[in-house]
């Protein structure tokens, strides 16, 4: 008959062994405080680099011209007639400057404040996903740089915001030079706005609530066209970074983040 001396040491040997990474890995309920600095940090941190690419002027024009020609080669070079269509809409096209300038970060940070309230176990590994789809984004800003529809050479695009005097955009009028202009591939009001989609039409209960998550992605694209901000292409490049941002967080939590569980144990460690 076993003692219980062995007994003891044949669970201990049983039990899992906890590295730091497991303990990271684990989902745990998060600090209110540290998520309001990490994020203050990350997104200042984010625009500090994505200021500080050189901005390649001629660079970046031809890029533009080159996206615009394939477009074409494509039968896809839809942007000009929508961007001229909504003009035409007054009421519509300053709806839409304002919605380009605000919803990028209010939609964002409530889905992240809600995810915080009601799912603190899935929030570390679908902030994650977010963070890294921004991070990359960088790589796209520095090694391709790309003006916007509104900014091309002899594109005829029109800048919405000039021209119907609306406060907005950080990348037209007196805001400008706050903000770097030829970064527009890829496009993180797509990436953003998809990660948000996707999260509401997840996680949310109301069916409503779902389409309303899924429509957003949808009217965002519909935005940065209309607005000339970006070519459909610089959505497809925002996909692609949401896309290593969901991969990332996988292989760090082992699972999509929306399949961790909703609630996180309170550990006492007294």
């Amino acid at each position: 008959m076993a003692t219980p001396a062995l007994l003891a040491d044949t669970d201990a040997a049983r039990a899992p062994h906890h590295t730091m990474r497991d303990r990271l890995r684990t989902p745990r309920r998060p600090r209110l405080w540290f998520e309001i600095v990490l994020i203050a940090v990350s997104y200042w941190t984010y625009s500090l680099i994505r200021n500080a690419v050189p901005e390649q002027r001629p660079e970046a024009l031809r890029n533009a011209g080159w996206i615009w020609e394939w477009e074409h080669r494509l039968g896809m070079a839809f942007e000009r007639g929508v961007n001229h269509a909504i003009d035409s809409v007054s009421w519509l096209i300053v709806g839409m400057n304002y919605y380009y300038a605000t919803l990028h970060f209010i939609v964002t940070l409530g889905v992240l404040v809600w995810l915080y309230h009601w799912h603190p176990g899935r929030y570390a590994a679908t902030r994650l996903a977010l963070f890294a789809t921004t991070g990359v984004a960088l790589l796209g800003y520095y090694f391709f740089p790309l003006a916007p529809p509104r900014l091309m050479s002899g594109g005829h695009f029109i800048d919405t915001v000039v021209a119907h005097h609306t406060w907005g955009s950080m990348a037209s009028g007196n805001l400008a030079d706050m903000s770097n202009q030829y970064a527009a591939m890829p496009s993180m009001h797509i990436g953003w706005s998809l990660w948000c989609g996707l999260t509401i039409a997840t996680l949310a209960r109301p069916v409503w609530v779902k389409v309303l998550g899924l429509l957003y992605p949808s009217a965002t694209l519909l935005v940065i066209v209309a607005t000339a901000n970006h070519f459909w292409m610089d959505a497809v490049g925002g996909v692609v970074c949401l896309s290593f941002g969901f991969v990332l967080s996988c292989a760090w939590y082992g699972s999509l983040p929306y399949r961790l569980p909703k609630q996180v144990a309170v550990i006492c460690t007294a």
